[in-house]
């Protein structure tokens, strides 16, 4: 029988796409263009839906670092299926120092975490504190995607506000972040607008962000648009 490495490699060449590879590669300045097949997005969910079923799963798993950006996002979608969260959280830790890019980061959100947010929350904490840029970016993204709303506290945005970094992709998850707490828990949010907590490029990123959001009112923009 074929290894399942060798048999997943295969099938996205079978799936790849020269001319949209082109176009993935433009989204992506950071990864080499030889790493990237052209295979799109939802032909690797459906591909994870699949895979993450078969009984040798683990051996792909543990197979890091892969050599293909689709093969590290094939491997997000399966970590995205695992149903018990302590597998769940073990596997994406075992996987986030191998991200390499934006979009693998971004598109990784386990269901699971939903269901335990309270047990999720330290983990957040430790991946933002990390040494490794899209881990730093994946914990902002969590505490974004699951804390803005009911189980929102205001000392979540004094710890985005403080992270120090050079890196582009932290501080444009930070910008994001912000603006998305705009849209969600304005009145806690605009002092940090307001003081000019944030540096230069995350505030005037983050005000771009919210007066593009069709979830914050005219009236809003306007004052945001004020404190450029």
């Amino acid at each position: 029988m074929v290894d399942i490495n060798n048999r997943i490699r295969d099938e996205l060449f079978a799936k790849a796409e020269e001319k949209y590879k082109a176009f993935q590669c433009s989204l992506m300045p950071t990864v080499d263009k030889s790493a990237v097949l052209g295979v799109r997005t939802p032909t690797v969910r459906k591909m994870a839906k699949k895979y993450g079923k078969d009984e040798n799963i683990k051996k792909f798993l543990l197979y890091l670092p892969h050599g293909y950006y689709e093969e590290n996002n094939l491997h997000a979608f399966i970590i995205e299926r695992i149903t018990d969260f302590e597998e769940c959280l073990q596997e994406t830790e075992r996987f986030l120092p191998y991200i390499d890019n934006w979009a693998t980061c971004d598109g990784m959100r386990p269901k699971c975490f939903y269901k335990n947010k309270n047990r999720l929350l330290p983990y957040l904490y430790d991946w933002i504190n990390s040494e490794h840029t899209y881990t730093v970016r994946y914990g902002i993204g969590m505490l974004m995607v699951h804390f803005l709303n009911e189980d929102f506290l205001p000392e979540y945005l004094k710890t985005v506000a403080e992270i120090k970094s050079d890196e582009y992709y932290v501080n444009m998850m930070r910008a994001w972040y912000f603006a998305t707490a705009l849209a969600k828990q304005y009145e806690d949010t605009l002092p940090y607008i307001e003081n000019r907590t944030l540096d230069d490029f995350t505030h005037a990123k983050a005000i771009q962000k919210a007066v593009e959001s069709y979830r914050i009112s005219d009236d809003k923009k306007t004052i945001l648009k004020g404190l450029r």
